[in-house]
């Protein structure tokens, strides 16, 4: 049954047929109009006169504008309403315009999708932007939108569903038929890009890493996330270079963040000195090597460790903590760079790698 129909029935229920004729429906129908227009005008006195003056007193925006998004639509609805029971009330006497019926129920459900579109922009630009603020993500400002596009996009569907089904009689499951392969053409023939929103979608969700974050991805690359995107990530590397890297790829490979949980950094140089050395003079030197240097922390405290009888050489592990991972390479050329010094001064050597060919004739 239709949605007019429902109506029309619940009508012939409440006011029945007509006794007196068509004079006596017309004369109710022309009352029914002028009371709707009465109330239309009690209500907007309403919204106007006290339901604004009471979301002015708060705080919040948000209030006033859903107010001033629903005024219109109630007013138009208690006005279309009037008009439809009082040309129902005429069709019971032989003057009906049922095209009429449907029509006015045609512009009543568009009135309340363009409201709810309304409604829903309110929702996305005023109140949830405030709530997210909170999370500090770049990928708000792109995730929401989209989210807005498709429950815009889902609103719009289901009000012209509503619209065909429930007012002009107009059988949908073809359409619904259509639109699933449809759908599904379409979702096959862009896999790629589906996977990589979802991949950002994913990202956003489980948050493995912010804009500032220096981050190593299992296919190789390292650098400063420079912007995460709802498509893909762009990464700034050593070299200065921006790498941009598909969110499917990112989704679906180990991520190393260094600044997570904090930024704090382990950093570990390896040294191999001579066989015969003095393996208590060696830690001594490298120790007041690395605990010279500014950047390096005292807590967790610096830490040298015999690592190794190698082939050619006794294997020390410089083991030292740092505040920034980008301090790391600096670091390393610092520590380099004054062992050689302070071996060449203390006399340690650092053993060349050799081997012995032996030769038969």
């Amino acid at each position: 049954m239709s949605l007019n129909e429902t109506i029309s029935n619940y009508i012939t229920t409440v006011i029945g047929s007509s006794p007196f004729g068509i004079e006596y429906s017309f004369i109710v129908a022309i009352i029914i109009l002028f009371a709707s227009f009465i109330l239309a005008l009690i209500i907007d006195f309403i919204f106007e006169k006290i339901f604004k003056r009471i979301t002015a007193k708060t705080k919040f925006e948000f209030d006033d504008l859903l107010i001033s998004a629903l005024k219109r639509p109630i007013f138009n609805t208690v006005l279309l309403t009037g008009t439809y029971i009082a040309l129902e009330i005429i069709y019971f006497s032989g003057k009906g315009l049922v095209l009429m019926d449907n029509i006015l129920l045609s512009i009543l459900i568009f009135i309340w999708i363009f409201a709810a579109i309304k409604v829903n922009k309110i929702l996305f630009e005023n109140i949830i932007p405030k709530i997210t603020a909170k999370t500090k993500s770049d990928m708000d400002d792109e995730i929401l939108p989209l989210v807005k596009s498709i429950t815009t996009l889902v609103l719009i569907f289901i009000g012209i569903m509503i619209l065909m089904k429930s007012v002009w009689n107009f059988d949908i499951t073809p359409i619904l038929a259509s639109a699933g392969v449809l759908g599904f053409a379409v979702a096959f023939a862009a896999k790629d890009a589906i996977s990589q929103l979802f991949g950002g979608i994913s990202i956003y969700f489980d948050k493995p890493f912010k804009k500032g974050d220096r981050i190593e991805i299992g296919v190789g690359e390292i650098g400063i996330v420079d912007e995460v995107g709802l498509r893909s990530t762009k990464i700034r590397n050593f070299y200065n270079n921006m790498i941009i890297i598909p969110n499917s790829v990112i989704a679906n490979s180990k991520i190393i963040n260094y600044n997570y949980p904090n930024a704090k950094m382990m950093v570990k140089v390896m040294i191999g000195v001579a066989y015969g050395s003095d393996v208590a003079k060696v830690k001594k030197v490298l120790l007041n090597i690395i605990t010279s240097i500014e950047k390096v922390l005292d807590t967790p405290a610096p830490n040298i460790r015999f690592d190794n009888h190698g082939e050619s050489s006794l294997d020390f592990a410089i083991i030292m903590w740092i505040r920034h991972p980008e301090d790391k390479m600096s670091i390393i050329d610092q520590v380099n760079t004054a062992i050689d010094k302070e071996f060449k001064k203390n006399k340690i050597d650092i053993p060349f790698p050799t081997r012995t060919i032996i030769s038969k004739k």
